[in-house]
């Protein structure tokens, strides 16, 4: 019975844990769908702002038709080679005229506002132009747009169509919205929950897909020039330097194959920088992008690898943020030396097992955990992995740190052993002791006997009842 309602009560304690899951389970799901989509305006070619900083008409910037491109993944790098386009013809932005635009004193509210969206002062405008680098978009790309509308810069977050003009900065981020001079911050939203609105003359275009739509976050240095793709010949790579127009352009062949360089070890950042001037980019496997500092495990395909200008590689990355335990994971990375790790963990925990043999449920512990994987024990117990790693492989280092230990701890090894290999006999010891037992309970059953004298006790009271002597008495009386 006692069984019955343990299980029974076991049964309802895990039902209503399962429950309580679910419940969880639904409501974050439903909190999830019923988050509202962020609203994005969409901004297509050639259709002018209703706001414009700058007028449109006078042909600040030259947009061009091309067909947005799919990208792995909804962040990208603003270094990654071919993200931007570029064309022969000269003059897509035209940096001299903002410039002077935006110096003209009738200008001047308005150069304050546009200053202010980047942080900067009037003075400072020039300079921040002169390092600014025109280019194509050539996806679909998200942006936080500006509108001025009563001497006041007015955010949105916007869907640029790929074949717009845009000023990029030093980082690869859209800065300047060439046609009509709309200052550009990058978008901070989730690109996967977006609801893009095509209205005042903005008609869902052709190619238009959501799930194609990329926002660029900064590249993790100052870039010096920009790997851009002929917008009319694919096959036509340009090398842009940072703060030029493009008379400076250098070309080469898009079509000729790169080298996937060797990854495995090295941080996020560094990967990506490699790959990046070799021509490819760096794509990651999960959301969002990796911290600089994440080290890399594996990429896809491996190094060796030959692709085309352009194409991108998969990290898998461990780690990052600055985070101490996780960077074992380069070593990890390392596979020549993950053998002998996993053939450490039974020789660390073997140790373990003989400084703690007092518990004896201690050492299935440790001896479950190895299994688990050789990474845990790596990043769960830093501080006690290490002795062991480095106390394992020098054998002859235990007996000079353990002499001191060794002199007392003989006896204690000599019954530590016998305790860790009499564990088995421990349990067989227990069965003799048992025997001894039946003796001390048959010599108790011998006592018994005596017990049967007591009926002669009672009957030789028998007999002197009938007394011959009172016959003699009373014959003699």
């Amino acid at each position: 019975m006692n069984i019955r309602a343990f299980m029974r009560g076991a049964g309802i304690r895990v039902v209503r844990r399962i429950a309580v899951l679910l419940v969880l389970v639904l409501v974050t799901s439903g909190c999830d769908r019923d988050a509202p989509l962020l609203v994005v305006r969409a901004v297509a070619v050639g259709v002018p702002s209703l706001a414009p900083f700058f007028d449109e008409s006078q042909g600040l910037g030259h947009d061009a038709e091309i067909r947005s491109l799919a990208a792995p993944g909804s962040l990208q790098q603003g270094d990654t080679p071919g993200l931007y386009g570029g064309t022969k013809q000269p003059g897509i932005c035209d940096v001299e005229q903002l410039k002077e635009f935006l110096a003209d004193p009738r200008n001047d509210r308005k150069a304050q506002v546009w200053a202010g969206v980047f942080g900067i002062t009037t003075e400072e405008i020039p300079g921040f132009l002169d390092r600014l680098t025109p280019v194509l978009l050539r996806h679909d790309t998200l942006v936080k747009n500006h509108d001025y509308k009563k001497e006041k810069a007015v955010p949105f977050d916007s869907l640029l169509q790929a074949g717009i003009a845009v000023l990029v900065d030093e980082q690869g981020v859209p800065a300047v919205k060439c046609s009509c001079g709309n200052p550009l911050r990058p978008f901070t939203g989730d690109a996967d929950r977006i609801d893009v609105k095509f209205q005042h003359g903005n008609k869902a275009w052709k190619g238009y897909d959501r799930s194609s739509v990329v926002a660029v976050r900064p590249a993790s240095r100052q870039l010096e020039r920009l790997a851009l793709v002929d917008v009319d010949e694919p096959q036509r790579g340009i090398d842009r330097p940072i703060g030029t127009t493009g008379e400076k352009d250098t070309t080469f062949n898009t079509r000729k194959v790169r080298t996937v360089p060797s990854l495995t070890g090295t941080t996020f950042g560094e990967a990506s920088r490699k790959l990046a001037d070799n021509g490819l980019g760096a794509s990651y496997d999960g959301e969002g992008l990796p911290p600089d500092d994440a080290r890399v495990t594996a990429s896809d395909p491996p190094a060796g690898t030959e692709l085309r200008f352009g194409e991108y590689v998969v990290l898998r990355v461990a780690g990052g943020s600055g985070r101490a335990s996780t960077p074992p994971g380069p070593g990890g990375s390392e596979s020549t030396h993950t053998p002998p790790t996993s053939s450490d963990p039974p020789t660390s925990s073997g140790p373990p097992a003989s400084s703690d043999p007092p518990s004896s449920s201690t050492p299935p512990s440790s001896s479950s955990a190895p299994p688990s994987s050789s990474p845990p024990p790596s990043s769960d117990p830093p501080p006690s992995s290490p002795p062991p790693s480095s106390d394992d492989p020098p054998s002859p280092e235990p007996p000079t740190s353990a002499p001191p230990t060794t002199t007392s701890a003989p006896p204690e090894i000599t019954s530590g052993p016998p305790e860790s290999i009499s564990a088995p006999p421990t349990t067989a010891p227990e069965a003799p002791p048992e025997p001894p037992k039946p003796p001390t309970t048959a010599p108790e059953a011998p006592p018994e006997p005596p017990e049967p004298p007591e009926p002669p006790t009672t009957a030789p009271e028998i007999p002197p009842e009938p007394p011959t002597t009172d016959p003699a008495t009373s014959a003699q009386a």
